[in-house]
């Protein structure tokens, strides 16, 4: 899985933003607020990954557990998929 081309994260009042831009702002019009973890998972699916290799990330950086780290990947990869962000 991969975020799609033409979709950026901004910092507005210290919270990270996801907003389409180009081609993406005319089918998408909203945007999603990333949490910290959100943000991390964001920018790591900027390149190809897998949810498995996604969830190993999650752990190396983050003090959670195995199931937390693959529920929590799951969560984020399915609002992705449902929203169009990711393909």
């Amino acid at each position: 899985m991969k975020i799609k081309k033409g979709f950026i994260v901004r910092k507005v009042g210290g919270e990270n933003i996801a907003v389409p831009v180009g081609e993406q702002g005319k089918s998408f019009h909203g945007m999603i607020k990333l949490n910290e973890t959100g943000n991390f998972l964001w920018e790591f699916f900027r390149s190809e990954h897998t949810e498995r290799e996604a969830t190993d990330a999650l752990l190396r950086e983050y003090d959670v557990s195995e199931e937390t780290a693959e529920k929590d990947v799951r969560a984020f990869t399915e609002i992705l998929l449902k929203n169009g962000f990711a393909e």
